[in-house]
């Protein structure tokens, strides 16, 4: 079975789809466009509420040809969202599949080097490989 075939679609929004995968994890396939923080926010918050409804604690955010996230976005992820993520769903993993865009690399690495301690990111170039790890960590 391919990793697609796992997958159910749960939300969709301008933001992007939100999918669960059988495999134990929580696909953002993120869109291209410019959004807002209202947008964002809603997009993260849906996500939450599949993580805790799953059960899952590892998130494969796929960039692709996302926008960079504005810096109160940024600073919403860091100071609220994360630390929500790891108490109500025990989130601890997040396999990023990045986007061609340097502004867009610079952004995640601001999220990354700002994230509170016990939350891991590991960033990947394909699919497959981010696939692998979040297996590789388990549950």
């Amino acid at each position: 079975m391919t990793p697609r075939a796992q997958e159910k679609l749960y939300f969709e929004s301008p933001a992007g789809r939100l999918y669960y995968n059988k495999a134990g994890h929580v696909r953002l396939a993120w869109a291209p466009e410019r959004l807002s923080l209202a947008t964002i926010e809603a997009f993260y918050e849906q996500t939450l509420a599949l993580l805790s409804s799953t059960g899952s604690r590892r998130i494969l955010s796929e960039h692709g040809q996302r926008a960079p996230l504005p810096a109160e976005a940024q600073q919403w992820i860091i100071a609220n969202w994360i630390p929500r993520a790891m108490t109500q769903a025990g989130v601890r993993h997040c396999a990023i599949v990045e986007g061609a865009n340097p502004m867009h690399r610079l952004a995640t690495q601001s999220v990354i080097s700002a994230a509170p301690a016990g939350f891991v990111f590991k960033r990947f170039d394909a699919m497959p490989e981010a696939e692998a790890w979040l297996a590789s960590v388990g549950q």
